[in-house]
């Protein structure tokens, strides 16, 4: 089950990578603390949810503007694997269980929420005609409700 939740929160990174990270910070430095006495004890720090909250916040806007690059071009979908990886391993931190493994997972589920989330969103905005900011701000609130529904669960 584990290893299914890190897929998840990987997929939530590849709708906003940031929003995530800033959720799984969260988490780890209010309800994880098994993820303290890990490699990644840095997420469990107040100053790392603070800073990826404030990054997340920066995404949230930035997403919205017209000349912002496609998640699918190389910087912004190495962004969403790494994040996806470090949500992954930190989840799986937080569960006690193989923190590669949990990585490796997390950051597969960020390409496929990549992809699936920039295809769905196309679909949307082109064949259905939908204004493109509605459809951001669904997508935005898929990332950020998920990844909190899937931290209350570890």
């Amino acid at each position: 089950m584990t290893l299914i939740l890190a897929f998840a929160l990987g997929m939530t990174t590849g709708l906003r990578s940031m929003a995530p990270a800033a959720v799984v910070a969260r988490a780890a430095h209010l309800w994880w603390p098994a993820v303290r006495s890990t490699g990644l004890s840095f997420m469990a720090s107040p100053l790392t949810a603070v800073v990826f909250t404030l990054f997340a916040a920066v995404e949230l806007v930035f997403d919205k503007l017209p000349f912002t690059p496609s998640r699918l071009e190389a910087v912004p979908l190495a962004a969403r694997i790494l994040l996806g990886a470090l949500t992954g391993a930190t989840l799986c931190a937080a569960a006690q269980q193989s923190i590669a493994v949990g990585g490796v997972v997390g950051g597969v589920g960020g390409v496929a929420g990549a992809f699936a989330g920039h295809r769905v969103r196309r679909y949307l905005t082109t064949t259905k005609r939908l204004p493109d900011l509605p459809v951001a701000l669904c997508e935005d609130a898929i990332a950020i409700l998920g990844a909190v529904a899937i931290a209350w669960r570890v």
